[in-house]
């Protein structure tokens, strides 16, 4: 039976319609409209007994649909946790900080002292929007004196980095899909997966380069209410020292916590060898206690992620195969569009500092006026479609106690 040709990716907006690009297998033969005999000669289809055309029709329902690229959009019953508001004094102190950051003007180029300044740019205010500086404000508890610092060392890493990165460059290090972005959790977050045993390159700057794409992709896909991503890694086929080194494993947790705080709303990692638990001890001193609190070891991930956006490796229902030329395209153009949807909401209100993140990725305008503040991790419950199971914790994978995974099909 032959597969059929992967079709080339079309801009994709962020409708529904545009949901992936799919195939199925082709059935061997001629075209359906004509059957072609040994002398060349063509007939109607309607020649063709009436239960032969059923039974194929049959078959052809019965053939899962072969997905290449990714869902833009959450399942209908997946649903942002709610959110609580701000008591007096924490919209006291966010409204100090969105004075201070407001009248900024210049940026350091670099972190080095007395490093030279340059004008604030577009970008930066955009990125300065309500919601952020209410998670620098979160990392800081509420201290007023260090989100500014923290805001500002920040844009300055932006910079230095060397943000945005292209796609071209990248690339190369997806070609096997160690990190690709596809489905959405319960409650609306996209998903990052992470298999470091399809690792394809030496490591390198790139390595740590295509994981900050990543993650900056990752945010252009949130939808309305959700600030937060859902992280899968995925162990298995990984060998010894397939991982990272503990020095890489370090800057990846300084970048993460120095500038995406409150960024991750779950990790759920699978297929946890010794020798990663080892590493995982190494690391875990360098881990902030909430971000601990949001790890789990070995989960029954259809719990926390919709099947029908869960590939099967993973227990899910979606037949997904990875395939560079058609998910890399696809993931760019979709993340161009989103991109250039929420510039142009931004620019129509203003081009504010304090903008609502809600406003900019479409949620109705009546929202955006309430200053709110996401629950703390200990006050959020899990969506009600997650069956209540021992979990493995980061904690207690510093204890010794090994993670209880099923192993993946």
């Amino acid at each position: 039976m032959a597969t059929a040709a992967v079709t080339e990716p079309e801009q994709l907006s962020s409708g529904v319609a545009d949901l992936a690009i799919v195939e199925k297998p082709q059935e061997a033969g001629p075209p359906a409209d004509h059957t072609t005999t040994s002398t060349g000669d063509k007939s109607t289809a309607a020649e063709e007994p009436a239960a032969t055309k059923q039974e194929e029709e049959a078959a052809k329902e019965e053939l899962p649909s072969l997905v290449k690229v990714l869902f833009p959009v959450p399942t209908p019953s997946s649903k942002p946790a709610p959110h609580h508001e701000l008591t007096p004094e924490q919209t006291t102190k966010y409204e100090q900080i969105l004075k201070v950051v407001s009248e900024w003007t210049e940026v350091p180029k670099s972190s080095g002292r007395n490093a030279p300044k340059e004008p604030i740019t577009d970008e930066d205010r955009m990125f300065l929007t309500k919601e952020c500086l209410l998670r620098y404000l979160r990392a800081t508890k509420w201290n007023v004196t260090e989100t500014p610092k923290r805001l500002l060392a920040t844009l300055t890493w932006r910079r230095e980095y060397g943000l945005p990165f292209t796609a071209d460059y990248i690339s190369p290090e997806m070609e096997t899909g160690k990190e690709m972005i596809f489905g959405f959790d319960n409650e609306g977050r996209p998903c990052l997966h992470l298999n470091p045993g399809r690792q394809n390159t030496a490591r390198s700057d790139r390595q740590l380069h295509a994981l900050v794409y990543m993650l900056e992709r990752v945010v252009d896909l949130m939808p309305p209410g959700q600030e937060t991503l859902a992280l899968l890694v995925n162990f298995k086929g990984t060998p010894p020292g397939g991982g990272s080194s503990v020095g890489q494993g370090r800057e990846v947790l300084r970048i993460l916590q120095g500038h995406y705080p409150e960024r991750l709303g779950k990790a759920l990692v699978n297929d946890l060898p010794w020798y990663i638990t080892t590493f995982f001890k190494l690391v875990s001193p360098f881990i902030d206690p909430v971000t601990k609190t949001k790890m789990i070891f070995g989960p029954d991930i259809p719990a926390y992620i919709p099947k029908e956006q869960l590939p099967t490796d993973l227990k899910g229902d979606v037949a997904f195969e990875y395939d560079h030329a058609a998910y890399w395209p696809a993931l760019t153009a979709l993340c161009e569009t989103r991109r250039k949807e929420q510039r142009e909401r931004w620019e129509t209100r203003g081009k504010k500092i304090g903008e609502s993140e809600f406003y900019l990725r479409g949620g109705e305008d009546a929202q955006t006026e309430e200053v709110k503040e996401v629950k703390d991790v200990k006050d959020v419950k899990e969506s009600e479609s997650v069956t209540p199971q021992p979990e493995t914790t980061a904690a207690k994978v510093e204890e010794g106690e090994a993670p209880k995974s099923e192993p993946m099909q």
